[in-house]
């Protein structure tokens, strides 16, 4: 059984037991979460589409703490002007882990 979820304005496919990084949500470490913006559910041959989400259906998670990603570069450059910028970034994050997928 799996579902499709949309958190910080990101789609995931996530099934029971995964880990995933998502955009910071604001809950204590060990807190368990629900994400109610379920848009697809597939459990074998059965699959529910939602319009644009499914009825009833909810996918709770816990946390497993506040992480921050990978630093990445940005790297701004004129050529012929001696302009050159560069910032670094690193993004907040969420660590979840999938405990259980709730149909209607």
């Amino acid at each position: 059984m799996y579902a499709v979820v949309a958190t910080g304005g990101k789609q995931y496919r996530v099934e029971r037991g995964q880990r995933l990084e998502v955009e910071r949500i604001t809950a204590e470490p060990g807190s368990r979460i629900e994400l109610p913006e379920v848009l697809l559910v597939a459990d074998g041959d059965n699959v529910t589409v939602g319009q644009p989400t499914v009825p009833n259906a909810r996918v709770v998670a816990e946390v497993l703490g506040q992480i921050r990603g990978k630093k990445i570069i940005v790297f701004k450059f004129k050529a012929k002007v001696r302009y050159r910028r560069k910032n670094g970034h690193r993004q907040n994050l969420s660590s979840l882990v999938i405990r259980e997928i709730v149909t209607g």
